[in-house]
């Protein structure tokens, strides 16, 4: 049986038959990745930031069973779209927009929470912050117990760099075309986001990549991972969702 692990191949009898077996209070806590499709440079896959979410929501999920409140868990198949404008120069990008993703995170939450007793929205891309922020302060404000959480790590780089590219390499290592991989503007981001806010990331580099991602590795993926790991397993069992709706 899929619950407590992969929601889409579960059949609703099957979780109906696990909701009915938890204890008075204790229901089902969904993890749901929120990624994207959007360029990541020449060397990472359009969905990096989705298989990144996903692969967070499935560790949390294996590694939170019977913790705290809600011991039943499932990870819903990703949200693969995102607000992603800002990479629209670059072809393969599909962005809906932040409105769009809004409307969609809404009535998500909305639905599953017929049924989910908490639902935890695991994000991979930050130019979906805006939109989740809205949405689940909004579903907050409407009695649904609804937080989310970011796959981030301190230290981090922009876009498709170290960061990703190590996260890829310990993740998904045949995704990534390694040898095309090329160094963009390191700069910190604060200087770039103007001239971002005008004409995205290819005014700032031609080849998509905020960042080094030539100096990635497995390892440092693998370290990467377990500290976003560590962080969101911290932040669910504290279960105490800032103003914005993140767990902290």
């Amino acid at each position: 049986m899929a619950v407590g692990g992969e929601l889409g191949g579960s059949t609703w009898s099957e979780l109906q038959n696990r909701l009915q077996g938890q204890l008075s209070g204790q229901g089902m806590m969904l993890l749901v990745p929120v990624g994207s499709t959007e360029q990541h440079g020449p060397h990472l896959p359009l969905d990096t930031d989705t298989r990144v979410a996903q692969a967070l929501a499935q560790e949390l999920a294996e590694r939170s069973a019977g913790v705290g409140p809600a011991q039943g868990w499932a990870v819903a198949p990703a949200i693969a779209y995102g607000a992603s404008g800002e990479h629209q120069s670059f072809a393969g990008t599909i962005s809906i927009g932040t409105d769009a993703l809004i409307q969609l995170l809404l009535e998500y939450g909305r639905s599953a929470c017929c049924w989910a007793q908490r639902l935890v929205f695991v994000n991979g891309h930050g130019g979906n912050v805006p939109a989740l922020i809205e949405a689940v302060s909004r579903l907050r404000f409407e009695g649904r117990d609804v937080a989310w959480f970011p796959c981030t790590a301190p230290g981090a780089d922009a876009h498709a760099g170290h960061t990703e590219t190590s996260l890829l390499l310990h993740l998904s290592p045949d995704s990534v075309r390694f040898d095309r991989a090329l160094p963009g503007n390191s700069a910190p981001l604060e200087q770039l986001l103007p001239a971002m806010r005008d004409g995205g990331v290819a005014a700032v580099s031609a080849v998509g990549v905020l960042g080094d991602p030539t100096t990635a590795t497995s390892g440092e993926g693998q370290r990467l991972f377990g500290e976003m790991t560590e962080a969101g397993l911290a932040a669910i069992r504290a279960w105490a969702p800032g103003p914005d709706g993140m767990l902290r």
